[in-house]
């Protein structure tokens, strides 16, 4: 099982950014994938989860309305769009897939949004 993100960087606020992870080693159309963020200081946090079937979605309250999750099951890959980005929203941001109550997590990506 692999999970390799792309994206993040320094915005200013207000401002967007896109993830990406990219999925291997799994049956991608049978699982759900998540985003989880760390910040500084603090625990990691659930952000927003997809079922790559079906595609229902969930988003943790501080994103809704901000962030959109979506999947591209010919890509094996999830994104995150994430606008109207604020200070509070930096943090090492981690895509996750739970295979038989194993966890698997991408390499992290650092995002940073100046004020």
């Amino acid at each position: 099982v692999q999970l390799v993100q792309s994206g993040g960087g320094l915005v200013q606020a207000g401002g967007s950014l896109k993830l990406s992870c990219a999925a291997s080693g799994f049956t991608f159309d049978d699982h759900a994938i998540g985003w989880y963020r760390q910040a500084p200081g603090k625990e990691r946090e659930g952000v927003s989860c997809i079922a790559i079937s079906g595609g229902k979605t969930y988003y943790a309250d501080s994103v809704k309305g901000r962030f959109t999750i979506s999947a591209d099951n010919a890509k094996r890959t999830v994104y995150l769009q994430m606008n109207r980005l604020n200070r509070e929203d930096t943090a090492v941001y981690y895509c996750n897939a739970r295979l038989d109550s194993e966890n698997f997590w991408g390499q992290g990506t650092q995002v940073t949004v100046s004020s």
